[in-house]
């Protein structure tokens, strides 16, 4: 079993940053694709960045990439999105998850169904 805590939502103004935290217990980060993925009010849960722990590949969806970045610190067994130039469309509750390694590619990572584990969730609001 596979326990993720997500950290760091809050409210901030557009232009800010945030950092959320998803921290992993239960098994080694290291054989783990872990997911960021966001819900907003009225719409369904999309994949906002993921990574392959094992061979640090990416996904980023088209309306984050080049602001947001997904890390990981296997030491911490932590993964990290790093939110940059924050606007209110950014606002959403975001989630993380985990699926085993095999069970995504690159291509596939974006589809939540693939994933096994989630997080309670972190909110986060853009407003001025």
């Amino acid at each position: 079993q596979v326990q993720l805590v997500e950290s760091g939502g809050g409210l901030v103004q557009p232009g800010d940053s945030l950092r959320l935290s998803c921290a992993i217990s239960g098994r080694n980060l290291d054989y783990y694709t872990i997911g960021w993925f966001r819900q907003a009010p009225g719409k369904e849960r999309e994949a906002a960045a993921c990574i392959n722990a094992m061979t640090d590949a990416t996904y980023y969806s088209d309306s984050v990439r080049a602001r947001f970045t997904i890390f990981r610190d296997n030491a911490k067994s932590t993964v990290y999105l790093q939110m940059d130039s924050l606007s209110p469309e950014d606002t959403a509750v975001y989630y993380c998850a985990a699926t085993h390694v095999t069970r995504v590619t690159i291509a596939t990572m974006p589809m939540a169904s693939l994933y096994d584990f989630w997080g309670q969730g972190t909110r986060v609001t853009v407003s001025s």
